[in-house]
């Protein structure tokens, strides 16, 4: 079978190319996070309530963990190349359709059209990568992909605080259009045409029942928080989204060729460290969702600086990522990501003391930690997952991680807020749905019982992770 090792032209390039999928999935993740600073602009010149104006970030999300799966496997079937290209076109065009301020509905169907092109380049970055780069190189150039989705994730807040100090909200989004054609030219000369191609049938059934239970779910969590979640339509659909999951667990054990191979998941240092890069992207948001809004809301801070503060968290774990990978590679993954958790541990534990008056050089401390441990953590932890796995996995394993990521995302803005909010409606003795100017000490009491629950969260990670360590400690 024809491979590109052994394609002269393309051994040349694939490190441009590795810049070209790189950028492009920087831009994507990036996308999931850049909107929580603007929200409030954006809920001020649509005219409609926080709650409402969080869909902006929550559909982005949840179109991209349903197609996820899908587009994988057609990217298996029909060329990862192909698709990619698509993807990366569709997502220039959303981009500049969600930059149009005309009105939550048309902006709320930009962002469909963009998250689906985001997933099918999500969903094949990986693949394109493990195919290219020699077995010597491959850890080395999926690890620079995992910087770009984690740098984008989490550098959203800081590069939208920016640009909305300078530019109405829609250039968050305008920016992707130039950025796009230009990775799109560099793709046109140096990305090869698709040599593997299975031509396997789509496990359409599997890909329905896994949508819909996904679906299902966070509508159920989004709507619950405007509702409440004992309305009968939000079980409902709870009850429907649990009903799909287990069909579609069904369909896989006998589907011919399945979207997902539950086997991966007996590797237990594998599903460990998915679930904890699940959970940490978690925490993650409930940061990105909280910080902007005690930053320019509670603080008053303008959108400019709290992005400049906001921006310590990427600035320093794009600093320190790669000194982190460096000496993985000579001591080994399990020490760093323990030392990378307690740092993230120790963060949420001083976000949850902040309060109205607390000073910012401290916020910009605790930044840096979270920016430190993210740092430690994210690099080790992702060459277990890639490396724990079968040659002939590295597809499926580049899958859930993004899908495990872009989850976590999901799962952190629906949990912080739901959190956010019922703790102000408790405080307040009625139901709450948005920031109340006039009684900020409402928001402080809900950020901090948010940031909890993140401490929480991150103890768990930790405790998963040590215990993993002591047992591969005890089997070696």
């Amino acid at each position: 079978m024809p491979n590109y090792l052994n394609n002269k032209n393309v051994q040349k390039h694939r490190w441009l190319i590795l810049t070209g999928v790189g950028m492009f999935t920087f831009m994507a993740t990036l996308d999931g996070s850049i909107v929580n600073i603007a929200l409030p602009v954006m809920s001020r010149d649509l005219k409609v309530p926080l709650n409402q104006v969080e869909w902006v970030v929550s559909i982005y999300l949840i179109v991209i963990c349903a197609l996820l799966l899908l587009f994988g496997k057609i990217g298996d079937s029909f060329g990862k190349i192909k698709v990619f290209r698509w993807g990366t076109g569709l997502f220039i065009v959303g981009s500049l359709l969600c930059g149009f301020n005309n009105s939550l509905e048309f902006l709320l169907f930009a962002r469909l059209v963009q998250a689906v092109g985001a997933s099918m380049t999500m969903s094949t970055n990986n693949g394109i990568i493990t195919e290219i780069f020699p077995v010597q190189e491959r850890g080395k150039a999926l690890g620079t992909i995992g910087s770009f989705v984690s740098l984008g994730s989490i550098a959203g807040p800081g590069i939208g605080g920016i640009i909305l100090s300078h530019l109405p909200w829609g250039y968050i989004f305008w920016i992707n259009v130039p950025v796009g054609i230009l990775t799109m030219i560099l793709g046109h000369y140096v990305l090869p045409k698709d040599l593997s191609m299975t031509r396997a049938k789509i496990d359409l059934w599997g890909f329905l029942t896994f949508a819909l239970g996904i679906v299902g779910l966070f509508l159920g969590i989004f709507l619950g928080q405007e509702i409440g979640f004992g309305n009968l339509l939000i079980l409902s659909m709870w009850g429907l989204s649990i009903l799909s999951f287990i069909a579609f667990y069904h369909i896989e054990q006998h589907a011919a060729k399945p979207l997902l191979t539950f086997k991966i998941f007996k590797n237990k240092n594998f599903s460990v460290s998915l679930t904890t890069a699940f959970l940490i992207f978690v925490v993650n948001f409930f940061f990105n969702v909280v910080s902007p809004f005690y930053l320019q809301n509670a603080r008053g801070l303008e959108p400019k600086y709290a992005g400049y503060i906001l921006m310590i968290f990427p600035i320093i774990q794009v600093v320190v990522a790669p000194l982190a990978g460096s000496i993985s590679d000579r001591i080994g993954p399990n020490l760093l990501t323990v030392l990378g958790l307690s740092v993230i541990l120790i963060a949420q534990i001083g976000n949850a003391l902040m309060n109205l008056y607390s000073p910012l050089w401290m916020m910009m401390i605790l930044v840096g930690m979270l920016g430190l441990g993210n740092g430690i953590f994210q690099a080790p932890n992702n060459t277990i997952v890639m490396s724990t796995v079968d040659k002939q996995d590295l597809g499926i394993a580049g899958g859930l991680n993004a899908l495990a990521r872009n989850l976590g995302m999901v799962v952190g803005i629906s949990l912080a807020t739901t959190v956010l909010f019922s703790a102000m409606s408790q405080r307040a003795g009625q139901r709450i749905t948005t920031y109340v100017a006039s009684q900020p000490e409402l928001f402080i009491y809900g950020m901090q019982v948010v940031f909890i629950f993140a401490t929480v969260i991150c103890a768990i990670a930790l405790i998963l992770t040590i215990v993993r360590w002591v047992k591969s400690q005890r089997q070696s």
